[in-house]
């Protein structure tokens, strides 16, 4: 066999060796975020005296869970992670999750790296619009405000009654409100493609229903996340 024919024919194999793991562990990963973003659920379950507002959950138009959200960097600073968002009907429940990513950059005198939890809870439709359209700036395209935290904590002020999107993130084991002005949030179309085994999948086809029935672990995310909410 020529020479050129074998090294053709080993740089396919190699390429197909290495392209057919990556599709099996982009599955596995995301399948880990879930698992992921559920660990944040039960930790805030655990503490509802310092957490979100359960009557927040239960009002909400949709959630997103940024497990182990990256911030890093010397003098400026960049947060970037991947998470989940799920919408919230009342008559439906939660949907299954679309994966997207957070990007944001930050100034001030930060020396190192640090990660949180971060949950973001949306107020509006029109917030939820945005999140379909496939990429949206936080405080630019949707209002962003710290959010309240507690159980019987008012989320009525005139900040939290006018922004679209609360705020939280983790620190020390205890939920606070943080801004995230800035931030891009923008879907992961790749990793949901890759969630759900079916290319070409869009944000608008898991809100609704129309996606591949997903791993059991959703369906344990869902159930906390209607728990905590009071159903």
């Amino acid at each position: 066999m020529p020479y050129r024919t074998v090294a053709v024919i080993s740089i396919l194999l190699a390429g197909f060796m290495f392209l057919m793991p990556a599709s099996l562990r982009a599955g596995a990963n995301e399948e880990a975020k879930i698992i992921s973003a559920v660990a944040v659920m039960k930790e805030l379950t655990a503490i509802p005296e310092n957490a979100i507002p359960p009557s927040l959950l239960d009002g909400a138009y949709g959630i997103a869970i940024f497990p182990d959200l990256l911030k890093a960097g010397f003098i400026g600073g960049v947060r970037y992670g991947s998470g989940i968002v799920m919408v919230h009907a009342p008559n439906r429940g939660w949907s299954d999750p679309v994966f997207f990513k957070l990007a944001g950059g930050s100034f001030g005198l930060q020396i190192g790296a640090q990660s949180s939890d971060v949950i973001l809870v949306f107020n509006s439709a029109r917030s939820l619009d945005y999140i379909s359209s496939g990429k949206f700036t936080l405080g630019v395209d949707a209002s962003v405000a710290a959010g309240p935290v507690g159980r019987l904590a008012e989320a009525g002020t005139d900040l939290q009654m006018r922004a679209e999107i609360l705020s939280y993130s983790k620190s020390r084991g205890l939920f606070a409100g943080v801004a995230l002005e800035g931030a891009a949030l923008y879907v992961d179309y790749d990793a949901t493609a890759a969630f759900y085994n079916k290319p070409g999948i869009l944000p608008a086809d898991v809100f609704k229903g129309a996606a591949p029935p997903a791993p059991p672990a959703t369906e344990e995310l869902k159930s906390i996340l209607q728990h905590y909410s009071g159903h």
